[in-house]
């Protein structure tokens, strides 16, 4: 049996909010893998069994608060006599992740989640398998508790249904080729864009030719070369 969590706030007041990314994405693993069936109120929680591959899988929203998660996750462990790291994976939204990304990660932090810190307190570790869905990062004029309750905006749509789509997939690849290939497979490299270069204005650009050639009349040392390139991409 394995354990599958998305994670969420209950009410139709925050469907289809970021902070809701995981309730998404266990809906879509639903909708491929248990429709039809009509789901169990179980552990604080709506559940749904499903077969994915040849694993028997508890499909699980739980319906309490974001910062009550564990408390669903932890009966459901404690029931079915599983080991978290072997048999839990939870899918989480991510404020780190431009949206249209995702993560699959064998452990870590909880990086401010409070979901994912209740279900760490409850489990006493974070050692389990999560997939973290980008829903982008907080702007400069809104607080964070605003941004993750906050519903995608229209043009993001397209980038919302590919990272649910990929997670739904990396949960497929993970229960069928291990975590490793799953990884390997859904975890593409972020590059950030190079910032663009700062135009002169034609006064500055005549000053700085008119500046080097005269230290090419006067200077028998040769030019140093000032240029420095960012090449950090991560």
């Amino acid at each position: 049996m394995k354990l599958i969590v998305g994670l969420g706030n209950p009410g139709a007041q925050y469907e289809q909010t970021r902070h809701n990314a995981g309730f998404m994405a266990v809906d879509l693993l639903a909708q491929r893998h248990a429709s039809g069936q009509i789901p169990k109120s179980r552990f604080h929680a709506v559940t749904l069994d499903a077969i994915i591959g040849t694993e028997k899988v508890l499909l699980m929203k739980p319906t309490k608060y974001m910062n009550l998660s564990g408390q669903s996750v932890g009966e459901a462990i404690r029931f079915y006599k599983l080991d978290p790291n072997e048999d839990l994976l939870v899918l989480v939204d991510d404020i780190a992740l431009p949206v249209g990304f995702i993560r699959v990660r064998k452990n870590g932090s909880a990086g401010g989640h409070n979901g994912l810190s209740d279900i760490d307190r409850l489990l006493g570790g974070a050692d389990y398998p999560r997939i973290r869905i980008g829903v982008g990062n907080v702007p400069k004029f809104m607080n964070q508790a605003d941004w993750v309750l906050s519903k995608f905006m229209k043009e993001e749509h397209g980038d919302v249904d590919r990272s649910l789509k990929a997670a739904a997939d990396a949960t497929e690849c993970l229960l069928g080729e291990g975590i490793s290939k799953a990884m390997n497979a859904f975890n593409t490299k972020l590059v950030k864009p190079k910032p663009e270069p700062k135009k002169e204005s034609p006064n500055q650009s005549d000053s700085n030719s008119d500046t080097k050639s005269n230290k090419e009349n006067t200077s028998t040392q040769p030019e140093s070369n000032t240029k420095m390139e960012n090449k950090n991409v991560n």
